[in-house]
């Protein structure tokens, strides 16, 4: 506050007319003249009066304000009518808002943090506002949010030191229970064969005592198992990998009574089964190029454990040579093909003459090893023609091709995919821009799956399954050429390598396989089915029970089918006797940890701030303005702070000396002056 002088008369005559009632009065005084000086005060009030003395007030008026309203859509404001109740929540707040003066009610809807939960205070802080007009924030939310800081951020912070509020609005009618099922551990993938041990643990959120619970276990389509957990524990489970690939592992808690929601009571656990150190029998016959881009594979690989031979003298071969100067080793005939011959899980004969080196009985095992599950792969070369052949064994039986004795042809030649090779999995997608080569076998009889072409057009691989078993057969000894670069090389490493995974049964090399995918809650069903006859159905059975017919469509030689899938838990798909399972990922699944309405997380930060905190389900607090400094919350309703700022160039003036007051003191002191001289 001012003060001022506004006079009716120029401030010197007043001045001088003050000097002159003073000057009379002082000499009044000295002549001994009663009543004088109350004269000269008398003069002095009316003068006082005329000065125009006055006071000058700055004009105020509210400061606009900016408030924020922070509307919470993560997944987990899905749960019940969560979503329903935040709605008619902010749009009842937004009416509100519209009928109080000078307020500015910025609306931000906050998602789901990909992965990394809730986050309204990063939406907060992140909030673009003028500068110096922030007036509070009001937060519709189920509570459960993730980035909660410490402190109450110094946006909160008023100019004048004073707290802003912040109101916090709860989507429910109090405080909830959730049951949870949490997986501790798993392993990434096991051994197949053996058992992989899972560590869970079940808590009651929000409940006061643990309780005893059912937990569910699946596996393929093995019956379910029950087993009973309390809460709050750690438990061990252990299920068993039986084949290589995926193994999906669901499971789930029997519900807690009134929780908020059973959506997190299951999950799924994804086990990869892989083969433990596959081991690999190479017999190479007289040394040739092509056992070194065999050893240069299989060495490479540190899964395989690689077990080679080169026969470099056949049992009767007699070129004088003392024994004592011999270095060779015998070749383990008994121990390879009969005592461990199953601990192998592929066996390759490369150039392999049998030239009476193998009894006819270990061949028989050979082929019984085959029928058995195993794999074999032969690659062929001018010996197939020759005395010894293998065609003449015990083992030509399960080889898918013989040749004749005038079936090897010499020129060049550029191996080439069939219209079976472009599609099946061992062989589609290389590039077929190869180099030539010089020398290949033409059977006279032969069956199978034909992938490759060589001169006229003759099976160059050929793939069967015979029994449990699978064999693989090259038609010629040239394949090492690629590996030199000849004409521009091939592809003859990564042939090889899915060859011989195709031939130990590697899922995805299978050609007659049935996968399924869920993305984004859509379920993907993918058949191949290299040369084969498909159904062009399949049924898809969810989570629940219900099953589903859908229609495939061929596109490259593959079919595809899409279904909605959003029910969380294994889905299962089934098509001319093969099965696929596929789970929905869940890409937040921060938001699935704790799926209450709670203010235990959230409520410490809006008392701290003077807000409120309300239960909205039933009852949406009225919004108002309050002055700075007041109760910022009471029972039905939450307040904005209204900040007030004086208008530059405007003030508000009030006499000091009322014109009453001025006469009032005047006719006093003229009265205390006559009843002065009467004495």
């Amino acid at each position: 506050m001012m003060f001022d002088l506004s006079p009716m008369l120029p401030i010197w005559l007043l001045a001088t007319l003050a000097a002159l009632s003073v000057a009379g009065a002082i000499y009044g005084a000295l002549r001994g003249a009663r009543g004088m000086i109350w004269r000269a005060l008398a003069v002095l009030a009316l003068l006082g009066w005329l000065s125009g003395p006055r006071a000058l007030h700055p004009v105020l008026r509210p400061v606009p304000q900016d408030a924020l309203l922070v509307v919470d859509r993560s997944a987990s404001m899905q749960v019940g009518p969560r979503t329903a109740i935040a709605d008619q929540t902010a749009r009842q707040i937004m009416q509100d808002a519209a009928h109080l003066p000078g307020l500015t009610l910025h609306r931000v809807d906050v998602p789901g943090g990909m992965g990394h939960g809730t986050r309204l205070f990063e939406a907060l802080d992140h909030a673009d506002l003028p500068q110096g007009r922030f007036a509070g924030a009001i937060v519709v939310t189920d509570g459960m949010d993730h980035d909660v800081p410490a402190h109450l951020p110094a946006r909160f912070q008023g100019p004048d030191g004073q707290k802003l509020p912040l109101h916090l609005l709860l989507t429910a009618r109090g405080e909830e229970q959730d049951r949870r099922l949490r997986i501790l551990s798993t392993p990434p993938y096991a051994i197949v064969g053996q058992n992989a041990t899972l560590r869970v643990q079940v808590d009651d959120l929000g409940a006061p005592d643990a309780a005893d619970a059912v937990l569910t276990i699946r596996s393929g389509d093995a019956p379910s198992q029950t087993r009973p957990i309390r809460t709050g524990t750690p438990q061990d489970i252990t299920v068993p990998v039986q084949h290589p690939g995926e193994t999906l592992v669901g499971l789930s808690v029997s519900p807690l009574a009134g929780e908020a929601s059973t959506e997190n009571n299951s999950d799924v656990v994804r086990i990869r089964g892989v083969r433990d150190r596959l081991r690999v029998l190479l017999v190479s016959g007289v040394p040739n190029q092509g056992e070194r881009v065999w050893r240069r594979l299989l060495k490479a690989d540190p899964s395989v454990d690689l077990v080679h031979f080169t026969i470099l003298r056949s049992p009767n071969t007699d070129d004088g040579t003392p024994l004592s100067d011999l270095a060779l080793i015998p070749f383990p005939i008994r121990e390879l093909f009969q005592e461990k011959i199953r601990s192998f899980d592929l066996i390759i004969l490369d150039g392999f003459r049998n030239s009476n080196i193998l009894p006819d009985e270990y061949l028989t095992n050979i082929a019984d090893y085959v029928r058995n599950g195993g794999g074999l792969l032969v690659t062929a070369g001018p010996e197939f023609t020759q005395d010894g052949t293998l065609q003449d064994t015990s083992l030509a039986q399960i080889l898918p091709a013989h040749v004749g004795t005038d079936g090897v042809a010499t020129r060049a030649f550029r191996p080439a995919l069939t219209d079976l090779g472009k599609t099946h999995p061992v062989t589609a997608g290389l590039t077929q821009d190869w180099g030539p080569w010089y020398r290949a076998l033409r059977p006279d009889q032969s069956h199978g799956e034909d992938l490759m072409h060589g001169p006229d057009g003759a099976p160059l691989l050929l793939l069967d399954r015979v029994n449990r078993g699978r064999v693989a057969m090259l038609m010629s000894d040239q394949l090492w050429l690629w590996s030199r670069g000849e004409g521009g090389g091939g592809p003859q490493a990564e042939l090889l390598r899915r060859l011989s995974h195709w031939l130990m049964k590697e899922p995805d090399l299978e050609e007659n396989r049935l996968t399924a995918r869920i993305e984004n809650g859509q379920l993907d069903v993918e058949r191949h089915a290299a040369g084969q006859t498909v159904s062009p159905e399949a049924f898809v059975t969810a989570p629940d029970g219900k099953r589903t017919p859908v229609t495939l469509k061929q596109t490259d030689g593959v079919w595809h089918a899409t279904l909605a899938a959003t029910t969380p838990g294994i889905w299962s798909v089934r098509q001319d006797g093969l099965v696929a399972f596929a789970s929905p990922v869940s890409h937040d699944p921060v938001e699935r940890q704790d799926l209450r309405a709670t203010a235990t997380v959230m409520g410490a930060s809006a008392q701290a701030s003077g807000g409120t905190v309300a239960w909205v389900a039933e009852h949406t607090p009225r919004l108002k303005q309050v002055s700075v400094g007041s109760a910022m919350s009471g029972s039905d309703w939450m307040g904005l702070p209204v900040t007030t700022a004086a208008v530059a160039g405007e003030t508000r003036t009030t006499d000091l000396v009322p014109a009453w007051g001025a006469l009032l003191a005047t006719l006093i002191f003229l009265a205390m002056g006559w009843w002065r001289e009467g004495h």
